[in-house]
């Protein structure tokens, strides 16, 4: 995927009328504050923020698709569909939109489709960009949790120190109700920190 900046700038436009057409107001309004914020950290982590914009603009492209769609699309990336993702087929949105950025817009970026696919849990072994779309989903400025001495805070940190704050408080917000986090975010997790053992809090 070797664009020059115009046409950079026409697949991002392209883009973005899609999504504003295919999903709700309010998923517009949240993906356009997550491509917007991707690319601020993109600067401040250098990464380039064109590429986070354009994969902050696509994470959720596929949020209104059906279960059945979703569990086809997500299904020709080659990875095996796990339990959880069978039960919950929602959340293979963001596998579903790689497969749908490369087929339909002829995305090739691995970067960025690998931050795209994985937006949703995390997962070992993962880019900056990747990690700046991960943080930039949980901590756009519209989250209802999220304040500016919040964000100053965060970004303040280099960036597996932010990722892995935010993991932990999702970690423990989850715990507070009785659920626990997907194994990839655990393994996010321990990635990032070095820690290993039950990060969920279980009992032994």
């Amino acid at each position: 995927m070797d664009y020059d900046e115009l046409e950079m700038k026409n697949l991002i436009e392209e883009i973005r009328k899609h999504v504003k057409k295919s999903v709700k107001k309010e998923r517009y309004e949240h993906s356009v504050r997550t491509a917007e914020f991707s690319a601020r950290m993109g600067r401040i982590y250098q990464v380039d923020d064109t590429r986070c914009y354009l994969a902050g603009i696509s994470h959720d492209i596929c949020k209104n698709l059906s279960d059945s769609e979703m569990l086809k699309l997500a299904s020709r990336d080659g990875r095996a569909i796990s339990a959880l993702e069978a039960e919950n087929p929602q959340l293979l949105h963001g596998r579903a939109a790689a497969v749908f950025m490369q087929e339909q817009f002829g995305v090739s970026d691995a970067e960025v489709l690998q931050a795209i696919a994985s937006h949703t849990f995390g997962g070992a072994h993962l880019c900056p960009l990747a990690k700046i779309l991960y943080a930039a989903d949980k901590i756009e400025p519209g989250r209802p949790h999220v304040t500016s001495e919040y964000l100053e805070k965060l970004l303040k940190m280099d960036l597996d120190s932010l990722v892995a704050t935010i993991i932990k408080e999702n970690v423990a917000y989850l715990r507070s109700k009785g659920k626990t986090a997907a194994p990839a975010t655990l393994e996010f997790l321990a990635e990032l920190t070095g820690e290993s053992g039950d990060l969920n809090g279980n009992q032994a």
